[in-house]
């Protein structure tokens, strides 16, 4: 990756994958009944008397390996997608996609087969998808190809084989639609977004600036209309640059307090990048 707003663990995505491995082991441990990993995974049969499973699904996992897969996407993609989003909004989104995931394979399962399953795999997709939102130029290494891949490029891969997968290899244990349904709820995140930017706004009214004058004979007040600010043009092809430009504004607005964690520790990230530069 030619760039990286964040390159250490975020709130939630630390909070996500501790929570994640306390349940792997937990599973493996004490509550090793099959019974309570069936009642935790998400089945399109059971969903509606077991509502609970469209969460509970994606913090079960089926061994350590697809634990580590996992978590190990979560912190590449994660990380610098809760740092341009905000922890807030990102848990949220995280969730959306999840629980996404598996409303899309119940809509599904009326004319597809889809068995129970588990993993944070949907979620994750979504997670993978922003960043591919953000930066769609950035470059990566998937292992153990030599090859960098632009994230927009790596995305349509992931989910063109999962799609693939679920026709070519019926019953390999993966849930393939889970994953496409969590990378079409992320989609559908930021198609609505952009249709809410594109909505018309009314314009803004001229402000009228009262100018005091003060002579030998008393006189009226003289209002001198000023024009309307003209919003500021951005340049989006550097993200970073633009995000910067979106923190300044807001201190400039509202004042340094008004910042969140994620905005200080990014700022704090492009001043020390800065420094190394000079």
């Amino acid at each position: 990756m030619n760039f990286s707003p964040s390159n250490r663990f975020t709130p939630w995505v630390g909070r996500l994958i501790i929570a994640n491995a306390v349940v792997l082991l937990l599973l493996r441990t004490i509550f090793t009944s099959p019974a309570l990993t069936d009642a935790l995974a998400f089945s399109p049969d059971s969903a509606f008397t077991r509502p609970w499973t469209f969460f509970s699904y994606m913090f079960v996992h089926a061994g350590l390996l697809h634990l580590l897969f996992n978590m190990l996407m979560l912190f590449v993609f994660g990380a610098p997608v809760e740092s341009r989003m905000g922890s807030r909004t990102f848990i949220l989104y995280y969730l959306y996609c999840g629980v996404g995931a598996a409303v899309f394979c119940l809509a599904l399962s009326g004319v597809m087969s889809v068995g129970p399953f588990v993993g944070a795999s949907g979620a994750l997709l979504g997670v993978a998808l922003a960043f591919a939102m953000f930066w769609p130029d950035a470059e990566l290494i998937v292992f153990p190809i030599p090859i960098p891949v632009r994230a927009r490029t790596l995305v349509m891969i992931l989910v063109g084989l999962d799609v693939l997968l679920y026709f070519m290899t019926p019953g390999d244990g993966v849930a393939h639609l889970a994953h496409v349904g969590g990378a079409a709820f992320g989609y559908l995140f930021f198609r609505f977004q952009g249709l809410s930017r594109r909505r018309p706004h009314p314009p803004p009214r001229a402000v009228e600036r009262v100018v005091m004058v003060q002579s030998g004979a008393a006189e009226p007040e003289r209002r001198t209309p000023v024009p309307p600010a003209r919003p500021r043009r951005r340049v989006d092809a550097n993200p970073v640059a633009a995000e910067v430009d979106r923190v300044l504004d807001k201190i400039s607005e509202k004042g340094i307090a008004s910042l969140t964690p994620a905005e200080r520790r990014f700022l704090d990230e492009v001043s020390r990048q800065k420094k190394q530069e000079h």
